[in-house]
């Protein structure tokens, strides 16, 4: 997904999420005026703390179809399975799909981002004391960011291994994708290991 898809998206994302959040405020707060017996509007449905969301008739109109209540509860279901997904979507980031690297021809070629994401991965993982390594691409196809997670052995030298990333993995990824630079965030973490007992 290229960045102008992407910054359009955003920013659909962004309108929805302002929208929806109006709607439940300005719904809120008349129900809620409604029930603490404040000016309404006349044509609001509910003007006072003695009226309900439905009437007794509202609720005994469909009581008696057998489909009626399945359908509610998979409607609401499916609504709210929508609104976790849409939550969790806001927590993840976007991935970079590709990288575009200059041939210094005045043209571009494109690099797949998964595949320099594989080198980047490998080149970390085959450091001393590195058990595994985790890559991910973002920011924009002319100037991408990486987010680097390193799991280290036991005895592995923390300062050694980001030497070993920084010095090595990132510079030849650099240097084959013809970037001037490549901000990486990178995270470490040690393997779980039972304590050695000393006799």
């Amino acid at each position: 997904m290229n960045a102008p898809v992407t910054a359009v998206l955003r920013r659909v994302n962004r309108i929805l999420l302002g929208l929806a959040g109006l709607l439940l405020v300005l719904v809120g707060g008349a129900v809620l005026a409604a029930g603490l017996d404040l000016s309404v509007p006349s044509w609001w449905p509910w003007s006072g703390p003695s009226d309900v969301l439905l009437s007794a008739a509202d609720r005994r109109r469909w009581r008696d179809e057998g489909w009626w209540w399945p359908a509610v509860i998979a409607a609401l279901g499916i609504v709210v399975l929508l609104a976790l997904w849409w939550l969790l979507a806001q927590f993840r980031r976007a991935r970079l799909a590709e990288v575009l690297v200059d041939t210094g021809d005045g043209d571009a070629a494109v690099l797949r981002g998964r595949a320099l994401e594989d080198v980047l991965e490998a080149d970390a993982a085959a450091q001393e004391g590195v058990v595994r390594a985790k890559a991910v691409l973002t920011g924009r196809r002319t100037a991408p960011r990486t987010r680097v997670a390193l799991l280290l052995e036991p005895y592995a030298s923390p300062g050694d291994a980001l030497t070993g990333l920084s010095g090595e993995a990132l510079a030849r990824a650099r240097t084959s994708a013809g970037l001037a630079a490549l901000p990486t965030e990178a995270r470490l973490r040690a393997v779980k290991h039972r304590a050695r007992r000393v006799n």
